[in-house]
C-alpha cells in the first residue's frame, strides 16, 4: 500500500513490557525503589561536592556534573516507564515522543563529553602533576563543563529539528518503553536519510571521539604509573582513576550494546533488558562506585551522618 495514501498519525503506542500480569506490582516496586535510590545517591553526591571543602577539586566538580546528567537522564525515562508497567502500555503524542528523545539526547551527549573531561583531569594530575594547578583552574573547569552541556543541547536540538520534519502514517506501535530514535525512524513514511546522516555525523564527535580520547589518555596514564618506582605510589596513583575507568567501561559497554552493536530485531526482549540496565541500573552504580572506592567521598558521607546525628541530638 502507498504510504502517502495513509492517514497521518499523531500518537504512538508504546508497548512497554507488555502484560506482566501477577508480576506487575513486583516489577513496578523494584523499578521504583531503584529509581529513588539512583536519584538519592546522585543528589547526595551533588550536595556533598557542593558543601564539603575537601571535595572542591576538579575531579569531584566533574563528578557532580556527571551525577546531574544521570538525574536528568533517568528522570526523563523512568517515570513514564513505571506508568507503562502499571498500564501494560500506553499512548504518547508524536510531539511528546520526539521531545522525550531530545531530553534523552542532551544528558547522553553531555555525559560522553564529561567522561572525556574527567579523563583529561586524571591525565593532568598523574602525567603533568607540576602543572596541574595551572592547567585545571576553576575557570578552565567551568569552561569545560559549560562546553559539554552546550554541545549536548545544541547537537540534540539539531537531531530533533530533523526528526520533527518527518511524517508518520500507518503503523504507530513502538515495542519499547521509551521513544528511541531507531523505532521512531521505522515508523516514518517519509525519507529518513537526512536524519540518519545527521545522527551519524553527531555520533562521531560525541561518542567515538571522546572514547578514543579516553583510551589515549589512559594509555599515557598507565605508562606513567608503571614508571613510578614504589608499589605504594603506583597503587595510590591508579586508585585515583580506577573509579572513573570502571564507569567508562560500564557506560560505553551498555551504550555500544544498544546503539553501536544492537541485538538483532528478533531479540527485542534482550534490547529492552539492556535498555533497563542503561536507564535504571547504571545511574545507581555510578555514585555507588565512587562512594565505595573513594576515601574522600566516604569521609564526607561519614561526616554528614555524624552531623545529622548531632543535630537530632541537640533537637531532642
Amino acid at each position: 500500500m502507498d504510504k502517502r495514501n495513509q492517514s497521518t498519525i499523531t500518537e504512538f503506542l508504546l508497548l512497554g513490557f507488555g502484560k506482566l500480569h501477577s508480576f506487575k506490582i513486583l516489577v513496578f516496586t523494584l523499578c521504583l525503589i531503584i529509581h529513588i535510590m539512583a536519584l538519592t545517591a546522585n543528589a547526595l553526591v551533588i550536595v556533598l561536592v557542593g558543601v564539603t571543602q575537601s571535595l572542591h577539586s576538579p575531579m569531584y566538580f566533574f563528578l557532580s556534573q556527571l551525577s546531574l546528567s544521570e538525574m536528568l537522564f533517568t528522570s526523563n525515562i523512568v517515570p513514564n516507564m513505571l506508568w507503562l508497567i502499571l498500564k501494560g502500555g500506553g499512548k504518547v503524542s508524536v510531539v511528546r515522543c520526539l521531545s522525550q528523545f531530545y531530553l534523552l539526547g542532551v544528558p547522553t551527549i553531555a555525559q560522553c563529553l564529561l567522561l572525556a573531561a574527567m579523563s583529561f583531569d586524571r591525565y593532568a594530575a598523574i602525567c603533568r602533576p607540576l602543572h596541574y594547578n595551572t592547567i585545571m583552574t576553576f575557570t578552565h573547569q567551568l569552561q569545560m563543563v559549560i562546553s559539554c552541556w552546550l554541545v549536548g543541547f545544541t547537537l540534540a536540538l539539531l537531531i530533533y529539528i530533523f526528526l520533527s520534519k518527518l511524517k508518520f502514517c500507518g503503523l504507530n506501535t513502538i515495542n519499547h518503553f521509551y521513544c528511541d530514535i531507531a523505532p521512531v525512524l521505522q515508523l516514518s513514511c517519509s525519507s529518513t536519510s537526512s536524519v540518519e546522516l545527521v545522527t551519524a555525523l553527531v555520533a562521531f564527535p560525541v561518542i567515538v571521539s571522546p572514547f578514543k580520547f579516553i583510551i589515549l589518555t589512559y594509555i599515557s596514564i598507565i605508562q606513567t604509573i608503571l614508571k613510578i618506582p614504589s608499589s605504594t605510589g603506583r597503587h595510590k596513583a591508579f586508585s585515583t582513576c580506577s573509579s572513573h575507568l570502571i564507569i567508562v567501561c560500564m557506560y560505553y559497554g551498555t551504550l555500544s550494546s544498544i546503539y553501536i552493536f544492537p541485538p538483532r530485531e528478533n531479540s527485542i526482549n534482550l534490547n529492552k533488558g539492556l535498555s533497563v540496565l542503561y536507564t535504571l541500573v547504571t545511574p545507581l552504580f555510578n555514585p555507588l562506585i565512587y562512594s565505595l572506592r573513594n576515601q574522600d567521598i566516604r569521609g564526607a558521607i561519614f561526616k554528614y551522618i555524624q552531623y545529622m546525628r548531632l543535630w537530632k541530638a541537640m533537637e531532642a
